[in-house]
């Protein structure tokens, strides 16, 4: 080879990797994101039920998606509601506001749910909601923005919370079974923009119109005779109707809900044209893998085994109908949990582990009667609500006590109590963030929760007197991954660490947006 044949080939190698880089630079985004939150998924579940699986539902995900195998929410105290709020806003309470499903309105001393909404009407239910308390942008807002609000973003889930801070702000649509009367619905905040598709949810086929002729069983025989668990031995069969007075509960927390889901999904895609023109849609799924009527795994486990089993079968049926309407490769998948787990009724006792009760009610009093004792006879204590306490502000006032000086006395105080490991104060978690510190710091929001938190020892039952709500304190790790897949996504298991935060921005970046406008985290590639 002469070298007048060397430079050709080598100008024509350069030439062949800067058009592979281009191609690559305008590779076009997903016409089609579809998140989907398992409530309650655990790695170590899913593995397990693997021999059940069929071959193109978890187990394609794991096999030829991104998985990152070691996923976690940055702050403490996750239920479903800040755990979807966190996915949509790629943010922590500490920003978006969504500390809980519900917490104490400072004003009125009464709890209050986090997409309640007096302003807005429900459809086809008596609830009012809206997102309105979601303080921050969600990825589907910012997607409406982005299309000069040309871009489709629906949000679809058994539970009110998930679907509504599912949704956002922008969204067009956002739909979920009604508890009470088992229809499908929504609010009237999503049919102001005149959405056809939302205003014919009564249309619709709700589980009231079967339900009371449903009977969950194991969908085969090898679901219903193989046991992952094995406590108390091997255990037989269930069957279950849903006749009870909380029967769409009940449906809701059952493996047949995640049929439903699917049905509405492909519905709203089909109805709606999803994924149909040059413009990314989004829609935005929850499903349901925790146990049936939230009973302890020692009474469900079966159920449980045969949720994880139909789960897979949705997840097929969801990924296949998908593609094969809006094409392969042009839809991208993004799956993870909500991270938490209902707490099992664990017998400590029984078994001589070190457990005792709580009392956050009297502990209020006390709280109470210490500083009455300090300054004099009044109310310095507001309310108590799950492990926090409320200090009255204006009565502090009132007596010139400095809120921190009070604080930092209650904090000594709940200290010495039995069951208590730590005790912060919202004004500590507002100045001083440390490594320790920072899980709490970003589940707080000082509007929303109280001056005083405190930590229970593991294994502690929590009980308030007053409303007689009890609650085991746990904390356990919850394994769970963030798995995406389609979109020319490339297959690998990464085991690095990484934060639910980074969900966000990551669609953001796939879509060519920006992030939420309270998200200060990486994409995950």
């Amino acid at each position: 080879m002469n070298h007048r044949q060397i430079k050709t080939l080598a100008f024509l190698s350069t030439l062949l990797a800067s058009l592979q880089a281009q191609g690559q630079l305008l590779q076009t985004p997903p016409k089609l994101v579809i998140t989907i939150a398992i409530d309650q998924l655990r790695t170590d579940y899913l593995e397990a039920f693997t021999p059940l699986y069929g071959d193109k539902g978890f187990r394609l995900l794991m096999n030829e998606g991104l998985v990152y195998t070691n996923a976690s929410y940055s702050f403490a105290n996750i239920d479903r509601a800040s755990s979807i709020a966190n996915i949509s806003t790629g943010t922590t309470p500490y920003y978006n506001s969504i500390v809980g499903a519900r917490w104490l309105d400072r004003e009125t001393l009464r709890p209050v749910y986090c997409v309640e909404d007096g302003k807005y009407p429900g459809i086809q239910t008596n609830d009012k909601s809206s997102p309105q308390k979601l303080s921050t942008s969600t990825i589907g807002d910012e997607l409406k923005v982005a299309t000069a609000g040309k871009a489709l973003v629906y949000s679809i889930a058994p539970f009110r919370e998930a679907a509504v801070l599912g949704a956002g702000h922008a969204a067009d649509g956002a739909l979920w079974i009604d508890d009470n009367n088992g229809s499908w619905c929504s609010s009237q905040y999503y049919t102001q923009g005149g959405k056809k598709w939302m205003k014919e949810i009564d249309k619709m086929q709700s589980p009231n119109s079967f339900v009371d002729h449903l009977e969950w069983e194991p969908i085969n025989q090898v679901s219903g005779s193989f046991s992952y668990f094995m406590s108390g031995g091997p255990q037989k069969p269930f069957k279950h109707k849903f006749t009870s007075i909380r029967k769409y509960r009940e449906y809701k927390t059952s493996a047949l809900v995640n049929t439903h889901i699917t049905d509405m999904a492909l519905k709203c895609i089909d109805g709606n044209e999803m994924g149909a023109d040059g413009i990314s849609d989004m829609l935005n799924l929850t499903y349901y893998a925790g146990t049936f009527d939230h009973r302890s795994i020692t009474e469900c486990g079966m159920e449980l085994q045969d949720t994880y089993v139909r789960l897979d079968r949705e997840i097929e049926r969801l990924m296949k109908s998908v593609e094969d309407r809006v094409g392969k490769g042009k839809v991208l998948f993004v799956v993870t949990s909500t991270g938490y787990s209902d707490g099992e009724c664990t017998q400590y006792a029984k078994y001589n582990v070190p457990v005792g009760t709580f009392y956050i009610s009297r502990t209020a009093n006390l709280l109470n009667m210490y500083f009455g004792a300090l300054y004099g006879q009044g109310k310095y204590v507001d309310a108590c609500f799950n492990t926090e306490i409320y200090l009255n502000h204006k009565f502090l006032e009132e007596k010139r006590i400095n809120l921190a000086e009070a604080t930092r006395l209650a904090q000594e105080f709940v200290c010495l109590m039995s069951g208590v490991r730590n005790v912060y104060s919202g004004q500590q978690l507002m100045l001083n963030v440390s490594d320790l510190t920072a899980k709490v710091r970003n589940g707080y929001h000082a509007e929303r929760n109280g001056d005083i938190i405190i930590e229970v020892s593991p294994g502690w039952n929590i009980y308030n007197e007053d409303n007689l709500e009890s609650q085991t304190s746990r904390l356990s790790f919850i394994p769970f991954p963030i798995i995406l897949y389609g979109a020319n996504v490339k297959a690998e298991r990464v085991s690095q660490p990484v934060s639910v935060d980074r969900i966000a921005p990551t669609i953001a970046k796939s879509i060519r947006i920006r992030a939420p406008n309270a998200c200060v985290s990486d994409a995950l590639f």
